[in-house]
């Protein structure tokens, strides 16, 4: 008796193991994969196998957590369905050929962690909405044709340590609401045509590893703020048409190994930005 229990738990056990996740999430990973091209991916999905075992595919107590499928050839646009997979908190997309403008129903999926889709062809505006998606830590977005202004609600964003979003075709300003971001470690905008001073609320920023905003169309003073990011170890700021001498600024950030102006800012002493010429937004 004491056999047949034991076999009976066994076999329950194995049963909540290898349980199949629910037929709604099912239908949106099918919905990307008719969307993707999925036939024709690198590594292709055998629909007919346990979800578990498709590849990139990660689940966890019956849901999907996770997926990977960069350099897998997808190509087409990604479906609205998606939203439908509410525990996802890796998706990774990147190095494919995806194209069109993102879903706004991606910004649903709130238990999103990294949302990482840069070397794609996607276009449109970023989505109004992507400060719903308030436990991101990775937002990762670059080389890509993305275009409009960063939205404001980007500052909703507080657990967020990496924002990417070079090699686009972004404009307007850098939105005063990035010092919400207190976490970010990362924040790169170079190769994009923003513009406007550099708000000195970046200096709140003080997690701040790597800051990159070259190739931009910023001008005017840099603030004295930056010497507060004393975690610094990347600053590139050249070919924009910022003016003044920053050769101290070097000097004031102590962590600094890659450290990038152009010529004419290269000595001096560093200017303090007046409150006067901070022209951020407050949108």
């Amino acid at each position: 008796m004491r056999t047949l229990k034991l076999t009976l738990l066994c076999c329950l056990l194995s049963a909540f193991t290898f349980a199949n996740v629910s037929q709604e999430q099912k239908d949106a990973l099918l919905a990307l994969f008719n969307a993707t091209n999925g036939p024709e991916w690198k590594t292709t999905w055998n629909i007919e196998a346990p979800i578990s075992d498709w590849y990139g595919i990660t689940v966890e107590n019956n849901n999907v957590v996770a997926i990977n499928l960069p350099f897998n050839n997808l190509k087409g646009n990604l479906p609205e369905e998606l939203s439908a997979l509410t525990s996802l908190k890796v998706l990774n997309l990147s190095f494919n050929k995806l194209n069109g403008n993102l879903p706004s129903t991606l910004t649903e999926m709130n238990a999103l962690e990294e949302l990482l889709l840069f070397s794609n062809n996607f276009s449109g505006a970023l989505p109004s909405t992507i400060g719903n998606l308030e436990n991101l830590k990775s937002l990762e977005l670059y080389n890509n044709g993305f275009f409009g202004e960063i939205p404001s609600s980007i500052g909703n964003l507080k657990n967020l340590e990496v924002l990417i979003l070079s090699s686009n075709n972004l404009i307007g300003k850098i939105p005063s609401t990035v010092s919400n971001l207190k976490s970010l470690k990362v924040f790169s905008v170079f190769d994009n045509s923003l513009l406007g001073t550099v708000p000195s609320a970046i200096g709140e920023l003080t997690q701040l590893e790597e800051l990159v905003l070259s190739n931009n169309a910023f001008y005017g003073q840099l603030p004295g703020e930056l010497a507060q990011l004393t975690n610094l170890k990347t600053l590139l700021l050249t070919n924009n048409d910022l003016k003044g001498n920053y050769a101290s600024l070097k000097d004031n950030l102590p962590n600094i190994v890659d450290f990038d102006l152009d010529a004419a800012n290269l000595k001096g002493a560093l200017a303090t930005l007046d409150d006067e010429d901070d022209d951020d937004d407050d949108d």
